[in-house]
């Protein structure tokens, strides 16, 4: 009779020596796909020293709450280092595992407050179903960038000196497998999350950046118009920012020869797969086509969408005022903006649906309209210089689209054979229509309530968008893609989110309070709350020195509890608070005379 299999095999840990070292365990059954017989491998869930004691290694990180449950260890084994990785931990505190520290901790410990505020670290952990090693793993590695400015592989070295949230050395080899382990279903989730945190009719805006990359074997790698200028292969990145909240809410990559005009329909797909409702978009003129607007009325989705005023309906708009000087008749001028405004009813049906809330909103701006008018005069003036002194000196030309794009104020003609200038002349129509319109910018809204001016002030609101383009790429170190693969593509750019919720938040607290007075930047208020340090001992209580200057009007601005003890004492208090020792003797006088006691 055979013996009866055991259900929990393939989760009995056992020793299995290796290299000159002895690892715990297990050995799960699997199927060949090529011969159909059962195999079995090892999986090593970490070291046995010569005491027995269970030292985790990588795969017992990574493992989630259940699967290390389903984990059957022997009964005399030391399971305290297991113990320390799921124990409770306050946010002000972190864990430690090493005795006689002294090392820096304001700054990592005013982006945990920050983490916890905006929600990130909850979110974080019902992602990875409460696995509290690689959520602070993902926040260690968010917020390593932001305050250091220095790629990943120094992150172990600035652990030393830093107490950052995770107590584990992330060498360059645990920063790839963390960063492979994470998957794109993970990633959805944590935008489902994100999205249930927002309120309704939240004002968001879409753009998109080119990130060079180094690795050649990424899919997304192509060679696109480069915002950078450098002649290397890129990815564009989309990110939804939003502006009442004031922090990212969604990314995604795309390849970098895809324009931005093909990539609104995904973006409007994932933002309803991941929750989103409500939302309206704001977005540049690379997203602005016919089919965009269409699907948009459509799906009812709201828009501020910027507009080309050579586009059939600004066009038309245009030509209706008539002829000016300063201002047109029917626009009307803002004391405030200094910018004149006028807002125009269109009538659309798509697919049998009229869209009765599309409205086109024309611009001039008068200073702007004057700088243009010069800029076209100096234009003509110079191309009519060039084309005179090629046409007397007989010199050869480039191609056809090279004479187009220098001589665009001018019909040239040329001998093809021998590509030398026969006659031009100005293009009278196309200088009238560049004067007519300098100045003017126009704006589509589709499903917003919104006048002229209040969808020309909402588009102005995406300049905090470019900023924050700007603090991925110059301060926290983003302006490339420094991984190889998929897998580390995917965990990378959501590491990459979440060190942009943090530093968008900062930077948002500093520029809406008092601390925009303070400090020139939101960097130097990670540079005054460094110095702060955790001192921790053997068998004694951690110590966090005290908050002193403008350190506790950082926390208040915030709206942080400073840890206890680590307060400054007001002046009243020390004033108010009674002196050591025996009170002098006229005033014990004094005290006797007038209670009689």
């Amino acid at each position: 009779m055979a013996r009866p299999v055991d259900p929990n095999a393939q989760y009995r840990i056992k020793p299995h020596s290796y290299g000159g070292n002895t690892y715990a365990s297990t050995q799960p059954p699997s199927i060949d796909p090529e011969t159909g017989k059962k195999k079995y491998r090892y999986i090593h869930w970490g070291k046995i020293d010569k005491d027995r004691r269970f030292i985790p290694g990588m795969q017992f990180y990574l493992a989630s709450p259940e699967e290390r449950a389903r984990l059957i260890f022997p009964e005399d084994w030391d399971m305290s280092e297991a113990e320390k990785l799921t124990g409770p931990r306050k946010p002000e505190r972190p864990a430690c595992e090493r005795d006689c520290q002294n090392r820096l901790y304001g700054d990592a410990w005013l982006l945990e407050q920050v983490a916890e505020q905006t929600g990130v670290r909850q979110d974080l952990e019902v992602v990875f179903n409460g696995n509290h090693e690689i959520v602070d793993d993902i926040l260690t590695l968010a917020m390593f960038p932001y305050l250091t400015t220095f790629t990943f592989n120094r992150v172990a070295r600035w652990q030393r000196a830093v107490k950052a949230p995770s107590s584990r050395a992330l060498t360059p080899a645990a920063i790839t497998r963390l960063s492979q382990s994470i998957t794109e279903q993970q990633r959805m989730e944590l935008l489902k999350l994100r999205a249930q945190r927002l309120g309704k009719d939240e004002l968001c805006a879409v753009d998109s950046t080119s990130r060079t990359a180094y690795g050649d074997s990424l899919a997304d790698i192509r060679w696109g118009k480069n915002k950078d200028r450098l002649p290397l292969p890129q990815t564009t990145e989309v990110v939804v920012y939003t502006l009442s909240s004031h922090m990212p809410v969604y990314y995604r990559t795309f390849p970098g020869n895809m324009p931005d005009s093909r990539s609104l329909r995904v973006i409007l797909t994932d933002l309803e797969h991941a929750g989103f409702k409500d939302l309206a978009l704001i977005t540049d003129r690379g997203y602005e086509t016919l089919a965009n607007l269409e699907h948009s009325i459509r799906c009812g989705q709201a828009l501020v969408l910027r507009a080309k005023t050579g586009q059939k309906e600004a066009a038309s708009a245009i030509e209706e005022l008539g002829d000016f000087v300063v201002r047109p008749e029917g626009m009307t001028i803002d004391p405030r903006a200094r910018i004149c405004h006028k807002q125009v009813d269109l009538d659309s049906t798509v697919a049998g649906k009229r869209s009765d809330r599309l409205k086109l909103n024309l611009y001039l701006d008068p200073i702007r309209r004057g700088l243009e008018l010069v800029e076209l005069d100096i234009a003509l003036s110079l191309q009519k210089d060039a084309l005179d002194e090629l046409l007397k000196n007989g010199e050869m030309l480039g191609d056809a689209a090279t004479i187009r794009r220098d001589f665009c104020y001018y019909k040239v003609r040329t001998d093809p054979a021998a590509r030398m200038i026969q006659s031009f002349e100005l293009n009278e129509q196309k200088v009238a229509k560049a004067r007519r319109r300098s100045g003017f910018f126009a704006l589509i809204t589709h499903a917003v309530n919104f006048d002229a001016l209040q969808a020309y002030d909402a588009y102005r609101l995406r300049d905090e968008q470019e900023k924050h383009f700007q603090q991925m790429k110059d301060l926290m170190a983003a302006d490339r893609q420094r991984n190889w693969s998929e897998e580390g593509k995917t965990g990378r750019l959501l590491i990459l989110f979440v060190s942009l919720i943090l530093s968008s938040y900062v930077r948002h607290i500093w520029k809406s309070t008092q601390l925009h007075d303070l400090f020139s930047s939101s960097l130097e208020i990670l540079d005054e709350m460094r110095p702060i340090r955790l001192i921790e001992h053997a068998n004694r209580a951690k110590v966090i020195t005290p908050f002193v200057g403008a350190q506790a009007a950082i926390c208040e601005a915030f709206g942080f509890a400073i840890p206890a003890g680590c307060a400054p004492i007001s002046t009243s208090q020390w004033q108010t608070r009674r002196k050591r020792g025996r009170p002098c003797k006229k005033k014990r006088l004094r005290k006797i005379y007038s209670t009689g006691k």
